[in-house]
């Protein structure tokens, strides 16, 4: 101890430790921390890409999700140090699917083209397919993936990037407790290959959580303090685990665990592709609502949840902007940031 505290007055020791404390703080606001945003453009007054790049980057958020392969955002981020999910729209499964040229083109045209410079983490082959969702896109969701695997892995690259999908927690036919998660039985088929394929490829299953829409499909049932973060003790503990839970989000997550135990996916980590909260239009929409549920969702997604014993949860909130071409209304709220780039409401990351 006092040989360090003597190297430390030296000055090539105090010029390390500086640079360190700069590489420290970089690792903290590019990426290390588990929160990212999802940057949706169904708006017709959205800010230019190197704009909403330049806003990411002096609100120190380090991810970033988009929903497709736009050339003028996907050339905004080079350089920015910003983690991506990179989206494959649904109506481009067919296509990827039953050509593999077509896959090996858009892996050159949208990856190769800007990685490294653009820290493109993981693929999202698709978004809330399902056959109970969106049936037309269920038989090209799995062939879309491997095709793009594929061509990542004839890249080079498939120990940097990581192929999935994500879905939504309609695909669950049991969440309570959150120990007898499973999946419903009209979704297996179509999930159960999924989970084989992540498995085999460690890669995480991509979940959106919207503990909103629980409240809004059980009022009867679910308290407010429940879905916000705000209950003063525990909702319930689980009778099969005995894992205490005090918040939905915990709850739907780790009914997803449940349900992948089940399907052979006891391995397989989730990462929350959105989550978020309206601030308008629609019961239970405020700002303070949306304000209290975000915060808390990036106060708490760093202790993870009962079942992830304290692991921090990957998490991107939706959405980074109001988008005013998206309907019902209260889908034009979810945004942390009017188009002006002027915050809804305050938030700390």
């Amino acid at each position: 101890m006092a040989k360090f505290f003597t190297s430390y007055n030296c000055p090539s020791m105090a010029v390390a430790l500086l640079l360190l404390g700069f590489l420290i703080s970089s690792l903290i606001t590019t990426g290390a921390q588990p929160i990212g945003v999802c940057y949706g453009r169904v708006g017709s007054n959205l800010p230019p890409p190197a704009q909403v790049v330049a806003l990411y980057r002096s609100r120190n958020i380090g991810r970033m999700r988009i929903y497709d392969p736009n050339q003028e955002v996907l050339q905004a981020l080079r350089g920015s140090n910003i983690e991506l999910i990179l989206g494959v729209p649904n109506p481009d499964l067919q296509r990827l699917a039953s050509d593999a040229s077509a896959a090996t083109r858009w892996v050159q045209t949208n990856v190769r083209n800007f990685f490294p410079s653009v820290r493109i983490k993981y693929i999202a082959v698709g978004n809330e397919v399902s056959p109970a969702n969106n049936a037309q896109y269920v038989s090209f969701v799995l062939p879309a993936m491997r095709n793009i695997y594929n061509a990542i892995v004839a890249a080079g690259l498939q120990g940097q990037i990581r192929v999935s999908t994500a879905i939504d927690t309609r695909v669950l036919g049991t969440s309570y407790p959150p120990s007898a998660g499973a999946f419903r039985g009209d979704v297996r088929a179509f999930i159960v290959p999924i989970i084989r394929f992540l498995a085999d490829n460690r890669a995480p299953l991509l979940v959106n959580v919207y503990p909103y829409f629980a409240l809004l499909d059980n009022p009867n049932q679910i308290k407010l303090s429940y879905a916000l973060f705000t209950n003063p003790g525990p909702e319930f503990t689980d009778p099969n685990n005995k894992l205490v839970y005090q918040n939905l989000f915990d709850a739907i997550l780790d009914s997803v665990y449940g349900a992948l135990e089940k399907a052979g996916g006891s391995g397989l980590e989730i990462v929350v592709s959105e989550s978020g909260w309206p601030s308008a239009a629609n019961r239970e929409a405020t700002v303070n609502n949306a304000r209290t549920y975000n915060q808390n969702l990036i106060n708490h997604v760093r202790r993870g949840s009962p079942k992830t014993s304290g692991r921090p949860i990957e998490t991107y909130i939706f959405a980074m902007f109001n988008e005013n071409m998206k309907n019902p209304e209260f889908e034009k709220n979810f945004g942390l940031f009017h188009p002006n780039q002027q915050p809804v409401y305050p938030i700390n990351f």
